[in-house]
C-alpha cells in the first residue's frame, strides 16, 4: 500500500507521499482577455462538455455584443463559479472560441493534464467542497465563488506521467460504466413507453379487443365502444377551480413549487397565507395536479394531490387543477396522460424559447370518450395493477442507474486523490 501523507484539506484529507499539494494559482492563470472580434465562434460551457452555441435561435441569453468574451483555446479548463449547487459544472474545452466572462477560464502555465484537474474539480462540486467557499443570497440560486478563491484552492499535483495515466484509466473505467447506465436507461425509456401504449389503449378502446364498435362522430377519435359516450373534460369535473375558503395571515397552508409535480405523486411546503404571493393556483385534497408548461407536460408531470396541511395549498401558476367525483376522478387521473390526449395538447402549446404552455381553453373543451361507471372502475382497477408493476421495474432500473452513478464518483475520486494507484 502506498504511502500517504496528511493534507489538513478536508476535502482531500490525505495525498500519497510523491506528489505536492499547489494551489490553482501555480499551476494555472485566469485568462481575462478580451476576444474584440467580429463573428467570433460563442460557446457554452455545459455539463456534458463545451458546446459551440447557435447564436442564430432565441434559445437561451444572447448578448448584445460579443467584444467582452474572453478568448478560450483547445485545452482551458473552464469553470462555473455561479452555480456550486445542482452539479459538475466544469469541463475541458476541445473547441477554440469565445465564452462569457462570468465563467472562470483557467489556462495551464506549465505543462499538465487539464483533463486531471477537470476530474477534481467534478469532485470538488460533487461533494460540496467548492459550494463552503462560496458566498450569495441563497444556497440553490446564484451562490458564487470569487475569482481569488479560486486561484486560493489546493491542488494535489501527481507527476504529469502519472496525471496521465490517471486520466487514461479514468475514461477507460467511465466508458466502460457509461455504457452500463446507457442500456439501463434506453430500458427505463421502453418500459416508461410500454406504460403509456398500455395508458392509452385502455382509456380510449376498454378491455375487451372484441367488443362491439361504433363511430364517436369526432374525427380524430374515430370508433369507439358502443356503449361509451363522447363527453368533455369540463362537463365531467371542475377545471382549474378558485378558492372558496377564507383565510387569516397566520394560517399555515401548503405550498407547491413549479417542480412540485411528479408521476404519481406530489411534492410540497409549509407557508404562511400572508406570504402567498398572487397569481399562484388553489387546489384541494384529492384534486389532481398537471403541469401545463413544457416539458413537464410531455414526461407527464401529473399527481393526486393528498397529505395536504389543511387540505389545500397554493402552487405554481404552472399548474393545470382538475376537481371530479370519485367515479370520474381516477379514470380522468389516467386519461389525462394517454399518448393522444398529450398529442393534441402539444399541437396548442404557445410561449416563446424553449418553455411554451399547453392552452387551458383547449383542456376545458377537449372531448374523449367516457365508458360506464361500472367498466370505468374495470379499466381503474386493471392500470393500478398494470403501472405499479412497470413503476416498480422502473424504479429498480434507476436504482441501478443511481448506483452505477454513485460508482463512477467514488472511482474518480479514488484516483484523482491517490487513493486508487494506477
Amino acid at each position: 500500500m502506498r504511502e500517504m501523507n496528511s493534507t489538513g484539506i478536508v476535502w482531500c484529507p490525505s495525498i500519497p507521499s510523491d506528489w505536492e499539494l499547489r494551489r490553482v494559482k501555480d499551476c494555472f492563470y485566469i485568462s481575462k482577455v478580451k476576444a474584440g472580434t467580429n463573428n467570433p465562434v460563442v460557446l457554452k460551457l455545459a455539463r456534458s462538455g463545451v458546446r459551440v452555441k447557435d447564436v442564430t435561435v432565441n434559445g437561451g441569453q444572447m448578448a448584445e455584443s460579443y467584444d467582452d468574451y474572453n478568448p478560450v483555446q483547445v485545452g482551458d479548463l473552464l469553470l462555473n463559479p455561479m452555480d456550486l449547487y445542482s452539479g459538475a459544472n466544469c469541463n475541458v474545452s476541445e473547441v477554440e472560441g469565445v465564452i462569457s466572462p462570468a465563467y472562470v477560464n483557467l489556462r495551464a502555465k506549465e505543462t499538465l493534464n487539464p483533463y486531471y484537474f477537470d476530474y477534481y474539480f467534478k469532485i470538488q462540486y460533487w461533494t460540496m467542497a467548492m459550494f463552503a467557499h462560496g458566498k450569495g443570497v441563497s444556497y440553490d440560486n446564484r451562490w458564487t465563488i470569487n475569482a481569488e478563491s479560486v486561484k486560493a484552492y489546493e491542488l494535489p499535483f501527481p507527476s504529469v506521467s502519472e496525471q496521465n495515466a490517471i486520466v487514461d484509466i479514468i475514461k477507460r473505467k467511465c466508458t466502460q460504466i457509461d455504457a452500463l447506465i446507457s442500456n439501463a436507461q434506453q430500458q427505463i425509456e421502453k418500459l416508461k413507453a410500454y406504460k403509456q401504449s398500455v395508458i392509452t389503449e385502455t382509456v380510449t378502446k376498454g378491455l375487451d379487443p372484441d367488443v362491439k364498435m361504433k363511430d364517436s362522430g369526432v374525427e380524430w377519435i374515430g370508433e369507439i365502444p358502443e356503449d361509451w359516450e363522447i363527453v368533455r373534460i369540463k362537463n365531467i369535473c371542475q377545471f382549474n377551480p378558485s378558492s372558496k375558503k377564507s383565510f387569516s395571515d397566520d394560517d399555515i397552508v401548503s405550498y407547491a413549487p413549479m417542480e412540485c409535480v411528479r408521476t404519481g405523486s406530489l411534492v410540497h411546503k409549509e407557508i404562511a397565507i400572508k406570504n402567498v404571493s398572487s397569481g399562484l393556483t388553489y387546489f384541494e385534497e384529492n384534486d389532481i395536479i398537471m403541469a401545463k408548461v413544457t416539458p413537464c407536460f410531455e414526461n407527464g408531470n401529473i399527481a393526486i394531490a393528498t397529505g395536504l396541511t389543511k387540505g389545500v395549498a397554493f402552487g405554481s401558476s404552472e399548474l393545470f387543477v382538475f376537481r371530479a367525483n370519485e367515479s370520474i376522478k381516477f379514470f380522468l387521473f389516467y386519461f389525462l396522460q394517454n399518448n393522444i390526449f398529450k398529442k393534441f395538447s402539444i399541437s396548442t402549446m404557445t410561449g416563446t424559447g424553449g418553455l411554451k404552455r399547453v392552452s387551458p381553453n383547449f383542456v376545458n373543451n377537449y372531448s374523449f370518450a367516457l365508458p360506464p361507471i361500472e367498466e370505468r372502475n374495470k379499466i381503474v382497477f386493471y392500470l393500478d395493477h398494470k403501472c405499479s408493476r412497470i413503476d416498480k421495474l422502473i424504479a429498480l432500473k434507476q436504482q441501478k442507474v443511481e448506483k452505477l452513478q454513485q460508482y463512477k464518483k467514488s472511482l474518480i475520486y479514488e484516483y484523482v486523490t491517490g487513493k486508487k494507484e494506477v
